[in-house]
């Protein structure tokens, strides 16, 4: 299947923000960098090319093999009394038989999703895909560099406008997270992974819908004690950074679809609101 690429020139560049919401992701302090030419592509993986890559290689993704995986609550018929994955993060259920062909378990299909982005697929599964098909993951400076799509330094992939419950610009949460979603912007959970305008330079879903795997490992740049506490506790589960966002979120509860924002993902982990896109470098 053949995906489109956006090519980016060796470029200064940078990464992070002078101006950060979530401090303690590690948003901040806004740092130069170098990049050589790179070319990344303009969606995330689908469900159908995920599956040429199955069916190609015969790939068991870690959801598969680990037999479970989180699935957001909302997503789950009424009434099923499946245990939370965690005390703080109580809208999200531990599903049997859940992965990237039954992204909510027994029951579920991606029949009518094959343009969606696939998700319940780990780092270590994106990055044997990567393999396949020749390419890599794209770094965190990459993926942001790529995102602002050729403007200075904007808020979003769009610009500076704030989305909202009413302005929609991106598959995010419209409405009181997590019991009520207006679906304003037309989905409950994943869209297809170019529903929404691209940025300047060409690319689709920067913003919402799934937080995208990068190569990069998680740290924090700082030396208050909170941030070497995430430091630890990243560097024991190998966390990777995610970027972008995805449908859950919302300014009152994970204000994380900006550029510059970042979240943590042990490599073995799969979710229903996590994808990746791949990168490639380039001679020119």
């Amino acid at each position: 299947m053949q995906v489109a690429r956006i090519r980016f020139p060796a470029a200064n560049s940078h990464v992070g923000t002078d101006r950060p919401v979530i401090p303690d992701d590690g948003e901040g302090p806004r740092r130069a960098v170098k990049l050589g030419a790179f070319e990344l592509e303009a969606t995330t993986v689908t469900n159908a090319r995920f599956a040429e890559f199955i069916a190609a290689t015969g790939h068991v993704t870690e959801a598969e093999r680990f037999g479970w995986a989180p699935v957001f609550r909302g997503l789950l018929p009424e009434g099923l009394g499946h245990a939370p994955v965690g005390a703080q993060i109580p809208w999200w259920r531990r599903i049997d038989g859940a992965n990237w062909r039954s992204p909510e378990g027994p029951g579920s299909t991606i029949h009518a999703r094959t343009h969606h982005p696939a998700v319940q697929v780990s780092w270590n599964d994106a990055m044997a895909f990567a393999a396949w098909c020749g390419g890599r993951l794209p770094t965190e400076a990459e993926w942001e560099h790529a995102a602002r799509g050729g403007a200075a330094d904007p808020r979003f992939p769009w610009g500076d406008d704030e989305p909202s419950d009413q302005a929609v610009f991106c598959n995010i949460w419209q409405g009181r997270f997590p019991e009520q979603n207006t679906c304003a912007d037309g989905f409950f959970g994943t869209s297809p992974a170019d529903a929404f305008s691209p940025n300047g330079a060409g690319l689709y879903g920067m913003a919402g819908n799934v937080w995208e795997w990068t190569a990069d490992s998680f740290r924090i740049r700082s030396l208050g004690k909170l941030a070497r506490q995430r430091n630890e506790q990243a560097s024991r589960n190998r966390d990777k950074v995610v970027k972008g966002g995805s449908f859950l979120c919302h300014k009152s509860y994970c204000y994380r679809y900006r550029i510059a924002a970042r979240s943590s993902m042990s490599p073995d982990s799969s979710t229903s609101h996590t994808g990746f896109r791949i990168c490639y470098d380039s001679d020119i």
